[in-house]
């Protein structure tokens, strides 16, 4: 049984590289020196890894004024965004990011993919990161690095959606646009914040964990840490519609926990699902001045729309708007903020403005 579900995801890996094969994208690292965090904490270097899609154009001034920033969600990395259900749908011709007039930036955060991480060697000695150190680090990636000191768009989801957020207030018009979708502008509590916790607590509760000293991933653990991220991200809708049995539901559960098999490192999901306590752009949302299209969908289990969050404070934001994407058996949950077909007009309707 096992075997044939690996068999089945080298597959589906495979046609998954072919398809990214098709972006022509281009990789590096910046070497970011003496980076101090908010909690006093140092490196004397830290490896921001990023990947390009198109090319900088430059005006009179020399500056590069295509640029466009995507921001990846909770344990991914920039490359998330060359999933078929986003490219194709965004970077083609006259499409909302058409590559030939369009420079796309998607770094990976800083505890993620090919960026320093507490699994690099450190571990539980990595510097306590959250969302407004991460913010300042692809702030110096871009200025720093790559030389981009103005933005077209910052486009993030998730985690990247909350990144949003925080750079409009912290580098006021440095993006002269912001597409945040599916988050919340509030403080992670309730729910949201319960399942992250129960994600920690079951790693440390793990006896192979070993205060983040293990040889083998604590593997129990990780599998409660994989059980919450499937549920979390799941559409109630779509999920009772594909597995209508009992035999059908155990099988998904089963192909979707070896799908994700390996993929998770205990001490990087530590830092990343804690990255979020100290967010709050609840406080100063009249400092996001520029156009602004957030985009949640109503079967978000993350970020229910009957918390009634959303509205109020767009409405704090002088040139924001909100959509709600109705739940349906084609929508994808939390996850539908990748799937541009869902909201690629308001985008498109963004991008003019």
């Amino acid at each position: 049984m096992i075997k044939a579900l690996l068999a089945a995801l080298a597959l589906t890996l495979a046609a998954s590289a072919a398809q990214a094969a098709d972006w022509p994208i281009k990789e590096g690292d910046v070497t970011l020196q003496g980076v101090t965090f908010k909690s006093g904490e140092r490196l004397a270097k830290a490896r921001m890894h990023y990947s390009t899609l198109g090319t900088p154009h430059r005006n009179a001034k020399g500056e590069i004024d295509n640029a466009v920033l995507l921001l990846h969600g909770t344990g991914g990395s920039g490359k998330n965004f060359l999933s078929p259900l986003f490219a194709d749908e965004l970077f083609g011709p006259g499409q909302p990011l058409d590559l030939a007039t369009t420079y796309v930036i998607m770094p990976d955060n800083i505890g993620h993919g090919g960026s320093s991480k507490p699994s690099d060697g450190l571990r539980m000695a990595f510097p306590r990161y959250d969302y407004d150190d991460m913010v300042a680090l692809q702030h110096r990636l871009l200025t720093e690095g790559l030389g981009v000191t103005r933005l077209k768009l910052i486009l993030g989801t998730s985690m990247g959606c909350m990144h949003a957020f925080v750079w409009g207030e912290t580098y006021p018009g440095f993006a002269e646009r912001l597409a945040p979708f599916a988050c919340n502008a509030v403080p992670l509590a309730g729910r949201n914040r319960m399942w992250r916790k129960m994600a920690m607590d079951a790693i440390r509760a793990d006896p192979a964990w070993k205060g983040g000293d293990y040889t083998t991933q604590p593997t129990a653990g990780l599998l409660t840490v994989t059980d919450l991220l499937i549920l979390a991200g799941g559409n109630p809708l779509a999920l009772q519609a594909r597995y209508p049995t009992r035999e059908a539901s155990d099988r998904a559960v089963e192909q979707m926990v070896a799908a994700r098999a390996g993929t998770i490192d205990a001490n990087d999901a530590l830092y990343y699902l804690d990255a979020s306590r100290n967010y709050d752009p609840s406080r100063a949302l009249e400092k996001i001045t520029v156009p602004v299209l957030w985009v949640n969908s109503a079967d978000d289990f993350i970020n229910p729309p009957e918390l009634g969050l959303a509205e109020p404070l767009a409405k704090r934001m002088p040139n924001a708007r909100f959509v709600l994407i109705p739940a349906s058996t084609e929508t994808r949950g939390h996850g539908t903020h990748t799937a541009a077909k869902f909201w690629k007009a308001d985008l498109a309707r963004l991008l003019r403005e």
